[in-house]
């Protein structure tokens, strides 16, 4: 059973990424919403990979994918990503220089902050490692918008 510290911090995670999708436009979380779940499964994947390398690790035991890694995923990983695609609007450049911002704030400040607090610290990666780790996704997401919109799956021809 995971601690109410950490449940607590899971439902938070959750909860309020999500909960700024509500100002995001419905046209924008429509265009982005594709983008944002394939982003999501591939995360999952390597959040999976990661947890049998051991390149982090959760304080609370018993240790569970769906208390431990799924929250991260689930929870800012998707919102922001659609955020970050929406505020480029389109630009390689500010989308890349945005997430490696956002990427670089998660690997060297928040993780030493969620290791203070017993929830997770990395063990096996160093926090450069971390980054690239998250990084490198970035690519790929942006990819996958362009290959949508290019496509005519999503309206990328709208302001919302």
């Amino acid at each position: 059973m995971a601690s109410r510290r950490h449940s607590i911090f899971n439902q938070v995670l959750v909860i309020i990424p999500w909960l700024t999708t509500l100002f995001m436009g419905k046209r924008s979380f429509k265009r982005y919403s594709i983008s944002g779940v394939f982003i999501i499964i591939f995360e999952i994947i390597n959040h999976m990979y990661g947890k049998q390398k051991k390149w982090w690790k959760f304080y609370d035991k018993p240790r569970s994918f769906l208390k431990d890694e799924l929250p991260f995923s689930v929870g800012p990983y998707m919102p922001l990503s659609m955020w970050l695609l929406k505020v480029s609007k389109g630009s390689f450049k500010k989308f890349v220089l945005l997430n490696a911002i956002a990427d670089g704030l998660f690997a060297f400040v928040f993780i030493n902050i969620f290791k203070k607090w017993k929830i997770v610290g990395l063990n096996r990666l160093s926090n450069w490692q971390f980054f690239l780790y998250l990084h490198y996704k970035v690519y790929l997401l942006f990819g996958f918008q362009y290959l949508l919109e290019k496509l005519k799956i999503v309206d990328g021809n709208n302001n919302g």
